[in-house]
Order: C-alpha cells, then sequence, then structure tokens
C-alpha cells in the first residue's frame, strides 16, 4: 500500500452503547498520510462513567501527580447550583463532592469555574458570583482546601476595585510555591476617581495567592485586551506564561503571549501575526500547554474571513514561536484545548461544524514539525453556546481524559471519555 493510502487504526469502546468489553475497530484515513516517515499511532477512546448527574455542565479539567480533578456546575433542586468535584485515579471517579453551593453563581457557558491543586499540595477553586445590580456585574471568588476537599476556606476576591463590572474568565499558574490567578477584568467600564470619560477596556490582571488569601498587589497585564475570550496559563522552565486574545486599537484580535521574569510580567508578544480583524468579541480564547522549555499553543481565527484551528510550538519557553500549524478539518468552531505529551507533540481538541447547528467534538495530534496524525473524532456535539467548551488533562499512565456538556437530550450532561496514545515504529 502506498504511503498516501495508509491509515490508522483505531479502537473505539463505547461503554454507553456497547455491552462490556465490546469494541469496534474503525479505519480512519491519516492526515498528511503522504509523509512516510510520520510514526502510525493508535488512538483508543473510551468513554467512561462520568460523576456529574442530569443538569450539568461547563467541566473544567486538572492533573497533578496520579490523579485528574474534574469541576463542573450542577443544577440543584428549589434553584440555584452546586459547584462539584471529583478525582479520577486508578482508573475511575470517586465519589463527587461539593465545593459551594449558591443561586448568585454566575452561570455561562464559556466563562466557567475551575479546580486546581496548587504547589502546596492544596486544592484550590474558584467561581463566579453575580454582584448586586445584576447583568455583568460578577465577580471572581476563590478558595482553598487543605484537607482534599472536606471541608473549604471562606471564598476571597482577587480583585479590590470594587466596580459593578465584568470579572472572570480565569486561569492559574504556580509560582514559587503560591498560585497565581489571572483574570479579565471591568473596572475601567466606569469613570475613574479622577473623573473623565471611562476608558471603556477590558484589562488583565494578575495576583498571587497563599494560604492566607492574596499575597501581594494586583498587577496589571495587559491593558486593552479582547472582551471575553478565555485565558490560560502554564509553568515553563523559565517562569510562568499567559496566553490571551489582544485587542489593538484597529481591532486586530489577535493572541499574545506574556512572561513572567524575576515578579515582573513582560509586555505581550504575538504568537503569530493573523491579523484577525473583528468589531466583536469571538468568545474563543486559546490554550496553552509547557514541558520545560518546550511550549505549545492551539487558538481560532478567522483573519480573511477563513475560520482555522492553529496551533504552534515553541522551543525557548515562549520567547519565540515557529510558524502555526493548521489542523482543523475545514469547518472549525474553535473552542481549543490542548495538552504537550512527553514525546514533544501536542493533543488538540476542538469543536468542528458539520452542518446547521451540528458539531463534532475532534482531537488530533499535531507533532512540532508541522505532521498531523488521524481525527478522532470524541463525540458528536452542538455548536450552540450551551455545548460549551470541551476540556482535556493528561492522566499519569500517559492517556488523556476528556470532558464535554452533551446538549442531545433536553436535560444536558456532563460526559468523559478517555485517550490513549500508542505510538509505533516504522511503516505498515
Amino acid at each position: 500500500m502506498r504511503d498516501c493510502e495508509r491509515f490508522d487504526l483505531i479502537w473505539i469502546t463505547s461503554r454507553r452503547s456497547a455491552p462490556k468489553g465490546v469494541a469496534w475497530l474503525l479505519a480512519v484515513s491519516l492526515a498528511g498520510a503522504c509523509a512516510p516517515d510520520l510514526p502510525p499511532i493508535t488512538l483508543a477512546l473510551e468513554e467512561i462513567t462520568s460523576p456529574a448527574g442530569e443538569g450539568s455542565g461547563e467541566p473544567f479539567l486538572s492533573s497533578f501527580g496520579d490523579t485528574v480533578y474534574m469541576s463542573w456546575l450542577e443544577a440543584v433542586d428549589g434553584g440555584g447550583h452546586d459547584l462539584r468535584f471529583a478525582r479520577f485515579v486508578g482508573g475511575g471517579w470517586d465519589a463527587p463532592g461539593v465545593i459551594a453551593s449558591s443561586d448568585r453563581f454566575f452561570v455561562n457557558w464559556a466563562d466557567f469555574p475551575s479546580l486546581t491543586r496548587g504547589p502546596d499540595g492544596a486544592l484550590w477553586a474558584h467561581w463566579l458570583e453575580r454582584g448586586s445590580e445584576g447583568g455583568y456585574d460578577y465577580g471572581v471568588r476563590i478558595t482553598r482546601s487543605g484537607d482534599g476537599g472536606l471541608t473549604w476556606s471562606d471564598p476571597w476576591t482577587p480583585h479590590e476595585d470594587g466596580t459593578p463590572t465584568e470579572h472572570g474568565f480565569v486561569s492559574t499558574v504556580a509560582v514559587d510555591g503560591s498560585l497565581g490567578f489571572l483574570w479579565l477584568d471591568g473596572r475601567s467600564f466606569v469613570p475613574g476617581t479622577g473623573g473623565g470619560e471611562p476608558a471603556m477596556e477590558m484589562a488583565l490582571y494578575f495576583r498571587l495567592a497563599t494560604q492566607g488569601g492574596p499575597a501581594g498587589p494586583e498587577t496589571l497585564v495587559d491593558a486593552r485586551v479582547c472582551d471575553c475570550c478565555q485565558t490560560d496559563m502554564a509553568l515553563t522552565s523559565e517562569g510562568p506564561v499567559a496566553v490571551y486574545r489582544d485587542r489593538s486599537p484597529d481591532e486586530i484580535r489577535d493572541i499574545r503571549v506574556a512572561r513572567m521574569r524575576g515578579g515582573a510580567w513582560t509586555a505581550g508578544t504575538l504568537v503569530h501575526e493573523d491579523g484577525w480583524e473583528t468589531a466583536a468579541c469571538p468568545v474563543n480564547g486559546p490554550a496553552v500547554a509547557a514541558r520545560g522549555e518546550e511550549v505549545a499553543v492551539a487558538w481560532f481565527s478567522a483573519s480573511g474571513g477563513v475560520p482555522r484551528v492553529n496551533v504552534a510550538f515553541s522551543s525557548d519557553a515562549a520567547a519565540s514561536f515557529d510558524e502555526p500549524v493548521q489542523i482543523d478539518e475545514g469547518s472549525p468552531a474553535g473552542r481549543v484545548d490542548l495538552v504537550l505529551l512527553g514525546d514533544g507533540s501536542a493533543l488538540v481538541s476542538w469543536l468542528e461544524r458539520t452542518g446547521g447547528e451540528r458539531a463534532e467534538v475532534l482531537a488530533r495530534r499535531v507533532e512540532r514539525n508541522g505532521r498531523v496524525g488521524a481525527r478522532l473524532s470524541v463525540s458528536v456535539s452542538s455548536s450552540e453556546r450551551a455545548s460549551g467548551f470541551p476540556r482535556m488533562a493528561e492522566a499519569s499512565d500517559g492517556s488523556v481524559v476528556v470532558a464535554w456538556t452533551d446538549v442531545a437530550e433536553i436535560t444536558p450532561r456532563v460526559r468523559v471519555a478517555r485517550i490513549a496514545l500508542e505510538h509505533g515504529g516504522g511503516g505498515q
């Protein structure tokens, strides 16, 4: 068989649709298969029982050591929501716990809570809480558990401006034994103490936290960024990096990266000059992952009216990036996430439109030399807002856990699967 006709073999086991132990072998054509030295890859997708119940959504995944953590929001009888969490360890989920319960959560398809294990071994969670003026008056609330989630501290707020504006799209990173929080901040949408017209610009702020709460001042990272795109952070061997969608005075909304050096943030630099001019926020933030000096960033762009999902690699702790690789199938909706694997390649997930409001959650491995592996369909989905943002995290055995919100039924529910990646040697 010619190299261009090679196929990857993908074992797909679905506990939802098959008896235990039954599997199907599917042949999926290999993207870029004309490259004869692309190593054959076997991707095993197994849907696993989700700890989330009916009425759940907004999943978030993180990993630390041998454990993958998932948090999500779940509607409760009588109104309001629980912010719940569970651990995936040893091939299964433990019993879910509750971080907080409230009827004042700001529940949003794109701006979701998180759960992270900090460098101190404690669990840290954040959620968004509505202010007294309603609408987009909401703030970040942070809590910590030093006993594995049995009890949680009184929540506190990292921003001290006190304005009835949007504060959200939070990401976290370890910094010298502390945990750093990055968020979008709308304080400049109200007049300053000096009077005059407000700047009406969303800004990017950062603050460290320790066991006792905020540590040090709030730090301005960028004074003008896109209004409602997710942020992301990663820890390199040279220090933390933050990625976000910028907003120039000419309404160019490309992806920038800022680096923390010596306790201060560098000015954001472009990951790639897409030149995407748009008058409205696309609600489509980037994702970043790092191992040592190796960094990968994935993002959505529609410059020139052409939607695409790009991935770019750096080998110098995000000081510079190679030319991006486009990995989508031609009609992406974005909503990216990625994991940087031990061999230096990245596993990227995104939402691909398949007609109307139909979509698929797809995943694909991409190497830093530009070669891409076979597309893997994780689930049929929807491009509606309610389907949210699929999330991924690497487990200790090298597999990748992926979570998404299933909106196929009347009541949404978070579903979970595991992707195993097995790298073969030689050609077929």
